[in-house]
C-alpha cells in the first residue's frame, strides 16, 4: 500500500517563468492598468486592443488558452461600467470565443468574473472577464493525484497563434 504522505522532491513544480515575479515581490499596482499603458503588447501578452477594452493572456492560466478581457479604465464593480464599457466588454469577449474556437478549436468555455476579494479576484478593483476554453479530458490524473495543473502551451506560442 502506498503512503499518501509525500517526499519534498515529490512536492516541488518547476515553473522557472516566475523569477521575475518573485525578484519584483510581485506585481507594483494594478496590472490591468500598468500593462496597456506599456505599450509593449507583445512582452505583456495583451492580443487586442480596442477603444475602451482589451484582451490579454493570463500569464497564470486555469488551462491553455486562458485569456482576460478588461477595460482600460480602473473600475472594480460591474455596474460602474460606463454603456459604451459594457457593450465594449461582451463585444471583446464574443470576439475572443470566436477566435480561440478558430485557433484552439475547444469544446467549451468557462467564461466568468470574480468581483470582490472574497469571491476570488486576485485585483478586486479592476473588473476583468476569464475566458477558459475546455477539452473532453482536459482535466486528467495530474490534478487529482498531484494536485497540479498541467498547461500544454506556452504562452508566447499560444500569443503568436491568437495574434494571427
Amino acid at each position: 500500500m502506498m503512503s499518501s504522505r509525500r517526499t519534498p522532491q515529490e512536492q516541488r513544480l518547476w515553473a522557472p517563468w516566475r523569477i521575475t515575479y518573485v525578484q519584483q515581490g510581485g506585481s507594483a499596482g494594478c496590472i490591468f492598468c500598468r500593462k496597456p499603458r506599456e505599450h509593449q503588447d507583445a512582452r505583456n501578452h495583451i492580443v487586442t486592443r480596442k477603444k475602451l477594452v482589451y484582451s490579454l493572456l493570463n500569464i497564470y492560466p486555469y488551462n491553455n488558452g486562458h485569456v482576460m478581457v478588461a477595460p482600460f479604465r480602473h473600475v472594480g464593480e460591474l455596474e460602474k461600467l460606463t454603456i459604451p464599457e459594457q457593450r465594449g466588454l461582451l463585444a471583446l469577449v464574443t470576439e475572443t470565443v470566436r477566435i480561440l474556437k478558430k485557433s484552439l478549436k475547444p469544446q467549451g468555455f468557462n467564461i466568468g468574473m470574480n468581483i470582490g476579494r472574497m469571491a476570488g479576484a486576485g485585483f478586486d478593483r479592476h473588473l476583468h472577464v476569464h475566458i477558459v476554453p475546455r477539452w473532453n479530458g482536459d482535466t486528467n490524473f495530474m490534478p487529482v493525484v498531484a494536485e497540479t495543473k498541467v498547461i500544454s502551451q506556452s504562452l508566447n506560442e499560444l500569443y503568436r497563434m491568437l495574434k494571427s
